[in-house]
């Protein structure tokens, strides 16, 4: 499979970010609560930026994207669902309505020379509508892919894919858009998530989201956990002979201190191997 340098680009899941991180937009009904919000741009604008390093920001609208942009972003993600349940309960609008508002910010982002980036949740399933077709995930990945998206992220959000769902959906997306265009967003709540993305990756992918201590989860379905460890990740790397770039120690590290802080036990299986021993 050869080098992946950028195997290991996005450190935190997308719902983590939406949840606690680098959200900048209107509040939305039934997703978000406010007050969670009204610190974001304060908290984008103290961020130490590092030369080579992208510190996407979620942009569900164009107020959105134009808080970001003057807060310093430099890259923007539109949050789409293959679900139109999950659509509804996550940004408060349909599929349909959530395409059109993502054409006006992925075309303002074009003009400005802003890189965008596409997530599709619920690829592999969905709290509400149970299994989600793979022609729906190609329907929603091309639309946002032929707004600008440079890349597609498809979210295994609850955490419900196995190899076999994951391959026919793959199958079905690479038909419309191009491997070097896609990336997986793998949560592990059914321990499938490092099998899953092995199978994306024999099948060309070279993007995976992971977050450090596997933090995260899904508001909307019970039980769901983290996004894949990113420490679990890249040990599996390292053991395909695979080179991230990514240092596994200091990554473990840099999860310890984050667990200690938010008094969490990692979800790590190699955090807690290594940390036992």
């Amino acid at each position: 499979m050869g080098n992946v340098p950028s195997a290991v680009k996005h450190c935190l899941s997308y719902q983590q970010l939406l949840r606690e991180h680098l959200w900048i937009g209107d509040s939305v009904a039934g997703a978000l609560d406010p007050a969670q919000m009204a610190d974001h741009t304060e908290v984008m604008k103290g961020i130490h930026q590092y030369p080579g390093v992208r510190y996407p920001v979620l942009t569900p609208n164009l107020q959105g994207f134009h808080r970001a942009v003057a807060a310093g972003a430099t890259e923007i993600s539109v949050f789409g669902a293959a679900s139109e349940s999950f659509s509804k309960k996550n940004i408060n609008c349909s599929i349909e309505e959530s395409m059109e508002k993502f054409e006006e910010v992925v075309k303002s982002a074009r003009h400005m020379n802003i890189p965008a980036r596409g997530y599709v949740s619920c690829a592999l399933g969905c709290p509400y509508e149970g299994n989600i077709t793979p022609q729906k995930v190609t329907e929603v990945s091309k639309r946002l892919y032929g707004m600008g998206c440079y890349e597609i992220s498809l979210g295994d959000t609850i955490g419900v894919g196995t190899p076999g769902s994951m391959k026919r959906m793959l199958e079905s997306v690479m038909k419309e858009i191009p491997p070097s265009a896609l990336a997986v967003h793998c949560h592990d709540t059914y321990g499938q998530a490092l099998a899953n993305i092995l199978t994306a990756l024999q099948m060309g992918i070279n993007v995976v989201d992971s977050a450090v201590s596997g933090l995260g989860g899904c508001p909307y379905a019970k039980g769901a956990s983290g996004n894949v460890a990113t420490e679990d990740l890249i040990y599996m790397l390292n053991g395909l002979g695979l080179n991230t770039g990514v240092n596994l120690y200091k990554v473990m590290e840099a999860g310890d201190f984050i667990c200690k802080a938010v008094n969490k036990t990692t979800n790590s299986k190699v955090a807690q191997a290594s940390l036992n021993a």
